[in-house]
């Protein structure tokens, strides 16, 4: 017997000054059961930083063939693509050519210190990648105030994120190891 998926609900709310991009939606999430906290974290905070109405969650873990987020346009084209995690550079390359933007965000430091150093040389060429990587010790913080139903507050300013879940505030300096070219 395999083990179900726990539901989250997040009313999220991001004021994005950077983008002059407010939005106010409730989420709904599905942790898969292999899924830690931290990772669903950084799938919330993925949204927050690339809010929008149409920014979605896909099956994820479930389908190699889909990223964690995307941003589909009327006509089923990606426009916007958010990968998780140590991807490589073949995955990378396919979702650069299927999106007009892409979005890696790395995390676990001992092991993304090491993805860094050689995987990141050759992802340069391609110029819609965006490759942010989030510290450890920022999802620890968030994994420990996740509850099945969350309020979450995002301001961002001048690159900074401040992330609220309910009366926990965490500042977050993304960590830019790549900005896209577009």
């Amino acid at each position: 017997m395999s083990l179900k998926s726990t539901i989250y609900k997040a009313h999220v709310n991001v004021a994005d000054m950077d983008r002059n991009v407010y939005v106010d939606q409730s989420l709904t999430l599905a942790k898969h059961p292999s899924e830690t906290e931290q990772r669903m974290m950084l799938r919330i905070l993925g949204w927050c930083l690339f809010a929008d109405e149409n920014l979605q969650f896909t099956k994820g873990l479930c389908v190699d063939s889909e990223p964690e987020l995307w941003k589909k346009t009327y006509c089923d084209t990606v426009e916007l693509w958010i990968e998780l995690g140590l991807p490589d550079e073949k995955r990378i390359k396919r979702a650069c050519s299927l999106s007009s933007r892409v979005v890696l965000l790395t995390y676990n430091d001992n092991a993304s210190s090491v993805w860094k150093k050689q995987s990141l040389n050759k992802l340069y060429p391609f110029a819609n990648l965006t490759v942010i990587n989030v510290q450890d010790e920022i999802l620890d913080a968030a994994a420990n105030e996740v509850e099945r139903t969350m309020s979450i507050q995002a301001t961002i300013e001048d690159e900074l994120v401040w992330f609220s879940i309910g009366d926990k505030v965490i500042s977050i300096k993304p960590d830019m190891w790549k900005r896209a070219d577009i």
